[in-house]
């Protein structure tokens, strides 16, 4: 019979402020797996920074119970958790002067003695979180120096040398550009499949997180977690559901917001590929609606040359051209705009 557990289980969970017994999200049943990449989404306010501090056992929760590889978390002392579940908050950042090498270093408290010396197998562990972060040329840079991106990496790095097997991480792309981003998040991804951890990370890059997670964790404004494999909860509608707005929506066909915008006209589009759906983007967002019928002025076929460079045969008002690029086609349709007024 399977001895399967998860690393980290909660059961009718609440969690909220413990002043005035204010609640954010009741009744939460969550599971993190070995080998999982689960990203947290939801928008400001929905309690996703209360729901990590909670798992983490740096706030109580409202009710319901926590466990750690099998364990009651209330159960367990500072030490005993910090050997099972590793936390990196935004809001915690150390002093400026710490070498990288020591930040990283800090991760060992857990198993050192009273006096903090590191023995042969903590600098190990040191020298492996730097490496997996990829920051061994940072080791003896002051952390005041380095970038954010850097260091969000070396506060991860910090994490690891916990060696726990539960990493719980607090929008750890936050104020970090998109390579660093795409980075970061393949690291975790790596982390999590080669060494078994299992890993949640909240976010707000929705198209990030549906192409690198696991699963992902929904959080709404009324304290409900949905919870899914992403294609799932794309196809089901819970994406869509969770980012509704008057202004903007998620187009789960072409896997992206889109912001309203009343047609003005219509347009009939043929092809395949990426540059298919590129096109079908920029038509849309140039106030197409998309339409598979004759009866529109404006007809597109997206095709690619012999190198695989894509080409545009348009019909627009009983005229036909081709172009090299969709710049000059829509520079030549908003021409032809101005001379119908002018006319």
């Amino acid at each position: 019979m399977s001895d399967h557990r998860p690393n980290l289980e909660a059961r009718s969970l609440s969690i909220g402020y413990k002043e005035g017994k204010q609640s954010v999200a009741d009744d939460l049943s969550l599971k993190l797996e070995p080998g999982e990449l689960v990203s947290l989404l939801g928008p400001n306010g929905a309690g996703k920074s209360t729901l990590i501090r909670t798992l983490a056992g740096i706030d109580d929760p409202l009710g319901g119970k926590i466990w750690l590889n099998g364990r009651l978390l209330s159960e367990l002392t500072p030490k005993q958790r910090a050997r099972q579940v590793s936390v990196v908050l935004t809001d915690s950042l150390p002093g400026s002067m710490v070498s990288v090498y020591s930040l990283v270093a800090l991760g060992r408290h857990p198993y050192t003695g009273l006096m903090g010396g590191l023995d042969k197998d903590d600098e190990s562990r040191i020298e492996w979180a730097i490496e997996a972060m990829g920051i061994q040329d940072l080791a003896t840079r002051r952390f005041g120096e380095i970038s954010d991106g850097e260091r969000q990496k070396a506060m991860i790095a910090r994490a690891l040398a916990q060696e726990s097997n539960v990493l719980l991480l607090d929008e750890p792309t936050a104020y970090v550009d998109l390579p660093r981003r795409v980075e970061i998040v393949g690291v975790l991804r790596e982390l999590a499949h080669s060494h078994g951890m299992a890993i949640l990370a909240s976010s707000h890059d929705l198209e990030l997180s549906l192409g690198c997670a696991d699963k992902l964790w929904l959080m709404d404004l009324e304290g409900t977690l949905t919870i899914g494999v992403p294609e799932d909860l794309v196809l089901q509608g819970s994406i869509a559901k969770l980012f509704r707005s008057d202004s903007f929506e998620w187009n789960s066909e072409l896997g992206g917001f889109q912001v309203h915008r009343t047609p003005v006209r219509f347009a009939r589009i043929r092809g395949e590929g990426e540059a298919y759906q590129w096109t079908r983007r920029a038509l849309e967002r140039m106030g197409f609606a998309i339409r598979n019928d004759s009866s529109v002025e404006f007809e597109l076929v997206v095709g690619l040359d012999a190198a695989g460079v894509p080409l545009y045969q348009v019909i627009f008002r009983g005229i036909s051209k081709s172009f090299g690029n969709l710049e000059d086609l829509f520079a030549w349709v908003q021409e032809n705009d101005k001379r119908d007024v002018s006319d």
